[in-house]
């Protein structure tokens, strides 16, 4: 079975090109490849697969294997590896997923993709709740991507020990399905640093849809611009939130490496 290795600032994915033919237990090939010391090491598995709606549609598994509905970097590389393996020569394409059709322009340098687009529609924002974790409260804002996120602002979020909150705040009651947290700090008003712990993944390097939902989350309370960038432990991501009120994320897509492992 023949792999790509892909990251968008340091959040990695393993992609499957599954056109033709695909693994009866994607879930199972998740957890294995995913694992750090025993697999190949990933975030997650993204599967590219034929769609009768779009060009191509993606089908996308946590580290645990569970599916996910949307994934902000995993979608941006994988307009990379489907335009680098030669698998489609749009640099415009149409992606269905489990959270509805997304649509991205690829930019190239040197005949490949450096960098990628996505409209990744219209974040949904509710009111604040409240959550204590170890004596603190916290103001979280829940909103979604397609996928659900609580984004809680601090002052320090580097001096967090994410491993201990982190599944506290992704088995909060108040979601019933798990949810992705990102403790953001507000630079000023065009700049976020944040670090993010996704449901089924822990703690990651950034994360594309968590980005988009911390700038749509605190423009909404007052507390950010309308284009901003957010810092993340692996880099940075540009998050612009349109007049009509989408979310267009841009980052860059790097191929880390190809292989074979056995299916």
């Amino acid at each position: 079975m023949r792999f790509s290795k892909l990251h968008g600032c340091g959040n990695d994915y393993i992609f499957l090109n599954c056109l033709e033919e695909a693994s009866e237990d994607l879930p199972g090939l998740a957890r294995r490849l995913s694992d750090r010391h025993f697999g190949v090491g990933a975030d997650g598995l993204i599967c590219a697969f034929p769609s009768e709606t779009a060009d191509f549609k993606m089908v996308m598994f946590n580290a645990d294997g569970s599916e996910g509905a949307m994934c902000g970097n995993g979608i941006r590389c994988l307009g990379k590896f489907l335009y680098d393996n030669g698998l489609t020569d749009k640099t415009g394409l149409a992606i269905e997923t489990a959270a509805g059709e997304r649509r991205m322009n690829l930019w190239l340098e040197g005949g490949k993709v450096a960098s990628t687009t996505v409209d990744m529609g219209e974040p949904v924002v509710e009111p604040p709740i409240r959550i204590t974790v170890k004596g603190i409260n916290y103001t979280s804002i829940p909103a979604s991507m397609g996928n659900p996120h609580s984004v809680v602002q601090v002052e320090q979020p580097e001096e967090l020990d994410l491993e201990v909150i982190g599944p506290i705040f992704e088995h909060w009651p108040h979601f019933p399905d798990r949810v992705n947290t990102e403790f953001v700090r507000v630079d000023d008003g065009a700049h976020l640093s944040a670090r993010v712990w996704e449901r089924g993944s822990g703690e990651t390097m950034a994360c594309g849809t968590g980005a988009c939902a911390a700038v749509a989350a605190l423009h909404r309370a007052g507390r950010c611009g309308r284009d901003v960038a957010v810092r993340l432990p692996g880099g940075e991501l540009r998050v612009t939130l349109t007049d009509d009120g989408r979310a267009l994320l841009t980052g860059p897509a790097v191929e880390v490496f190809r292989g074979e492992v056995d299916g």
